[in-house]
């Protein structure tokens, strides 16, 4: 689990329990308008209730099991499925929503992108309220806006994958920054890999940096699958770096990430 920067600044501070995990908005501007917050926290409490797979009445259980046509679901859950295709044409076969087994025993689990998608707009709400300045983190898939005080960056902690209250590295931003993990420490090995159906455990850990959650969190379930290969794939997708823990805890990251680190290296 990521952790942000814990000076909390003047602003709106809100864990929200959602999606069977604490979401943080830790908001920094003075003054920042509190209606933002009541909006994001609908927003995500009707995510949950229409992507859920744990939820049985959902719109995607009942699109699972075929219940629902595409034709039969709203525009929003059509457009979070042509983002899957994208990715799974874009991963060839990696990121799969359409072929890995579901908690609500369909085959349809969109759940790869749909988290850090609705964490991406929520960002989004809040900028609409106002809000400049703000970090957002739902379970380590985190939304990055401005900078936590006057000329500082967010400070992110990236837990180690043995050790729980330990960071394996921290991740320093300001501006628009994502940065979603994999892993399985927190479940176990439940990332499956959809060319085998057999879950994968080569890397403890994937963590993606970049400017969009959505496609982040898509991203860091693509290479935590592809292993140690999927270092040289993300190098090719542009504004985008990875920083890979294996089992044996060797590091590798990608050319670009090192301006993420923080301290900066020498």
């Amino acid at each position: 689990m990521s952790e942000p920067h814990l000076h909390l600044a003047p602003g709106v501070h809100h864990v929200e329990q959602v999606m069977g995990m604490a979401v943080t908005i830790d908001i920094r501007d003075a003054g920042a308008p509190p209606a933002g917050v009541p909006a994001v926290v609908e927003w995500l409490h009707h995510v949950d209730a229409t992507f859920s797979t744990y939820k049985l009445d959902s719109p995607i259980s009942a699109l699972g099991r075929g219940e629902l046509s595409f034709a039969g679901v709203s525009e929003e859950v059509r457009d979070v499925l042509r983002r899957c295709e994208d990715l799974r044409i874009e991963t060839d076969g990696v990121f799969d929503a359409f072929a890995v087994r579901a908690p609500n025993g369909t085959s349809l689990d969109p759940s790869g992108l749909v988290k850090g998608w609705s964490i991406e707009e929520s960002a989004k709400i809040l900028e609409t309220y106002g809000c400049r300045n703000f970090c957002i983190n739902a379970g380590g898939d985190i939304a990055l806006r401005g900078s936590p005080a006057p000329g500082e960056e967010w400070l992110i902690g990236i837990r180690h994958p043995d050790e729980s209250q330990a960071m394996a590295i921290v991740v320093a931003g300001a501006g628009r920054l994502a940065i979603a993990t994999s892993a399985s420490y927190e479940r176990g090995a439940h990332i499956i890999d959809p060319r085998t159906g057999q879950p994968t455990t080569d890397l403890a850990s994937a963590t993606i940096v970049g400017p969009d959650l959505g496609t982040a969190d898509g991203y860091a379930t693509a290479v935590y699958v592809m292993g140690l290969d999927g270092l040289a794939w993300i190098e090719d997708r542009r504004g985008y770096d990875a920083y890979l823990i294996t089992r044996d805890n060797m590091t590798y990251w990608t050319s670009g990430f090192d301006r993420y680190r923080y301290p900066a290296p020498a």
